[in-house]
């Protein structure tokens, strides 16, 4: 039986069209995807996200676990509520999951992990905190919720929804979070817009969304979440990057520090692998839409497309591929649809960012 999040209900009074998404019943859309994501891009959405999973680390050397666990350097975060985006990998170099680390002391940490991956995370976290770092206590937080608000009127109308939030949250830089009452509210977001991510209490969540419903924030579907964070040129674990591929073939390599003499889970790896692929962006020149695991033929050798879909902001098909490491912005190569070869752009991506197109 598929699990449900406390907004389950209130998709169902939606008329959500609802699927199955890493075994939670989520809604994909409420209508029309592509209205979903206008929205987003011009005045603002909500999205479910409580499928996610927040996991807090506490104890005595939390911060000493993490330089050793996650590729990127959590000696970034210095100020409270700051966050950091990063990837865990595994010995050999491969994305065991991207997730955000916040910092709320030397004592305290919060990771948002991916739905699809919460359990196989948890479990590897364990074993790594259990050799490393026993003292310390990993604790899932399912007993919280998490709703998206995104676009450029996300903040004007959370205010206007919870009377009060501005004081402490509007001061808020992007990727950094306050503790507001029951809420945990961060500047952060997979859409390429300005908005926030909200943890707060199951119980409240219904009411929470309610409110923002009624301050005129439309509800939105995964459907319109991929399109916005693809336009934003964001990476999807299990597509863009998993267990077999590196950060630095999968677009990441600002996530990973290399520079310090830090040591962490896969360094060597990375140290030691060969660079010879590269992730890109890909605009279509021909008609015809961009899809996952299409074959891309590059004067340089073969490659495969990531993500792809239409771009309702640029009225395109768009891409993220993975190609040998000598492509550059403006070759054209062709893709393979329906067993015909269509040209298209190499490009730098984000494609869009803020509402506007960068290509």
């Amino acid at each position: 039986m598929l699990k449900q999040t406390p907004l389950n209900q209130r998709h169902r009074d939606a008329n959500a069209k609802l699927v199955d998404f890493s075994g939670w019943e989520m809604p994909i859309h409420y209508g029309s995807q592509i209205e979903e994501h206008h929205t987003v891009r011009r005045d603002a959405g909500m999205f479910d996200v409580s499928h996610m999973l927040p996991v807090d680390l506490k104890g005595e050397g939390a911060r000493d676990f993490l330089r050793r666990l996650v590729a990127n350097n959590v000696d970034k975060l210095q100020s409270t509520g700051k966050a950091l985006y990063t990837c865990m990998l595994h010995e050999g170099g491969g994305v065991v999951d991207d997730l955000i680390v916040y910092f709320l002391n030397e004592s305290w940490f919060r990771l948002v992990v991916n739905a699809g991956c919460a359990d196989k995370d948890l479990a590897w976290m364990e074993t790594q905190r259990d050799a490393l770092a026993p003292g310390l206590s990993l604790t899932p937080r399912r007993d919280l919720s998490m709703i998206a608000i995104q676009g450029p009127r996300a903040a004007e109308k959370l205010w206007q929804a919870m009377p009060g939030t501005q004081e402490l949250a509007g001061p808020l830089k992007p990727f950094n979070a306050v503790v507001v009452g029951d809420m945990f509210v961060a500047r952060t977001g997979y859409t390429g817009e300005d908005g926030f991510e909200i943890m707060l209490p199951n119980k409240a969540a219904p009411y929470f969304w309610m409110a923002l419903l009624e301050a005129g924030v439309k509800p939105c579907g995964l459907g319109a979440r991929d399109t916005l964070r693809l336009e934003a040129g964001m990476n999807l674990y299990g597509q863009d990057m998993d267990e077999r591929t590196t950060p630095l073939e999968s677009g990441l390599a600002w996530t990973v520090d290399l520079k310090s003499e830090r040591d962490f889970i896969g360094k060597d790896a990375l140290l030691r692998l060969p660079r010879d692929k590269q992730l890109v962006g890909l605009k279509l020149v021909d008609r015809g839409v961009l899809r996952n695991h299409q074959a891309v033929f590059t004067a340089a050798g073969p490659g495969e497309i990531t993500s792809g879909s239409f771009s309702p902001t640029l009225n395109a098909s768009i891409a993220l591929a993975r190609v040998p490491a000598s492509v550059q912005p403006g070759d054209t190569v062709e893709v393979e649809i329906r067993d015909k070869r269509l040209k298209a752009v190499v490009v730098k991506y984000p494609f869009v960012r803020n509402g506007k197109a960068l290509i």
